[in-house]
């Protein structure tokens, strides 16, 4: 049996004995969560975690030394954050639109007389960007902050590029370094199935059915937007720029959504999501090596249109009308808001909070969507190292064409 098939039966096993158990036997699960099905996710997620901070090394500094030339590095570069950037303003602009249209906050009774919520302040983007260079690389990689290590490793490929054969050993010491995160990345992924299905028990068994009652319809937007981003935004630009089938595109990278499904990590997936990348859509590993760490990082087209759903959502139970200004205010505010807050733990909810503010919403409202977030959040996790791979995929096409036309020429 294919792994992705194990994980796709994890997925659903995983949802029905975590519905079965809350529903006939919820006095047991607290139990069962703490001694089984927890440790089960957790010994799957530390082993992935355990791979991400060399995997992202290794990788990114082989990926650029691989590409060579400085310019090819800064063209990559310039398509895959511009890919990025638009994409999640089309996420957000659907996941309005959406919320517009069925108003999940003019349906049903919601209590806002005891909403609580304290909002965490994230770093304003200026910041961020100004800390993406080092000043200590060791603690870098200690505290895993992705885009300092991004940022190290692309100065060390450039390095061994320039420098030629005198580093050769070093180089050929990464590349075996890479050879053995992937041995290991394999070798974990034999006990995915299991882990996923302790992680999803987990998380639909602790929800449970009142919960997803109560916010059936902001779900439903939700869950509905980030169908529509990912068969319109992705399938339609990787048919268009890459002449790829949108059909082989989701069938070569469904592993890797699984995974990240039941993880709801984009950094804990990336091992996973770069082995598919170049295994099944044959994505070249200079360039996968390049684009999906990156992608991780600061590409959140799911978490954007999380933020546009509950906007709106709010706003209809507060009874506040948002301008058009306003609505353009949002899909800034939330573009600019995922590369602010790259790293930054609960990131859906400190990027939420920043957008309410802009807009002048109560951030409060937040305490109404926490319970039933963690569902979504595996969602929308899915959905955000599928934009990552469709980048890397059509990144790969664009330049294989560039590659060629100069051979003909």
């Amino acid at each position: 049996m294919k792994l992705s098939t194990k994980i796709i039966i994890a997925l659903i096993a995983g949802g029905i004995t975590g519905l079965f158990i809350n529903i006939f036997a919820p006095g047991i699960f607290p139990q069962l969560d703490q001694f089984i099905f927890t440790p089960l996710g957790k010994i799957f997620l530390n082993l992935i975690n355990m791979l991400v901070v060399p995997i992202v090394f290794f990788s990114i500094t082989l990926g650029t030394a691989g590409l060579g030339d400085p310019k090819k590095l800064g063209r990559i570069g310039i398509k895959t954050i511009s890919y990025f950037l638009i994409t999640t303003s089309i996420a957000i602009i659907i996941g309005l639109s959406l919320a517009a249209i069925l108003q999940p906050g003019n349906v049903g009774e919601f209590d806002i007389t005891n909403v609580e919520y304290e909002s965490k302040e994230a770093p304003p983007v200026s910041d961020t960007l100004l800390n993406i260079i080092p000043t200590n690389p060791v603690k870098a990689f200690a505290e895993g902050n992705m885009l300092q290590i991004i940022a190290f490793s692309v100065f060390v490929g450039f390095a061994l590029t320039m420098l030629g054969n005198k580093t050769k050993g070093i180089l050929n010491l990464i590349e075996q370094g890479n050879d053995l995160m992937m041995y290991l990345v394999n070798l974990v992924m034999k006990f995915a199935p299991y882990g996923t299905f302790g992680l999803i028990v987990s998380a639909v068994g602790s929800q449970g059915l009142d919960a997803i009652k109560a916010m059936g319809l902001y779900m439903i937007v939700v869950v509905l937007a980030l169908i529509v981003h990912a068969i319109l935004t992705y399938g339609t630009s990787v048919a268009v720029f890459a002449k790829k089938s949108p059909l082989w595109f989701f069938k070569g990278f469904a592993p890797a959504m699984g995974v990240a499904f039941s993880t709801s990590s984009s950094n804990a997936t990336l091992p996973i999501s770069m082995s598919t990348a170049q295994k099944n859509l044959k994505v070249p590993e200079s360039i996968s090596s390049f684009v999906q760490p990156l992608g991780a990082t600061i590409n959140m087209d799911g978490t954007a249109i999380m933020q546009g759903v509950a906007t709106i959502f709010i706003a209809q139970v507060f009874n506040v009308d948002l301008t058009f200004t306003q609505l353009i205010t949002v899909v800034l505010t939330a573009v600019l808001a995922s590369v602010g807050t790259a790293g930054v733990p609960g990131v859906g909810l400190i990027m939420l909070a920043m957008v309410l503010n802009s807009v002048n919403l109560p951030v409060e409202g937040i305490a109404l969507i926490i319970g039933i977030d963690r569902l979504l959040d595996m969602t929308r996790t899915a959905v955000n190292i599928t934009g990552d791979a469709a980048c890397a995929v059509i990144v790969a096409e664009t330049e294989e064409k560039r590659e060629g036309l100069k051979v003909n020429s």
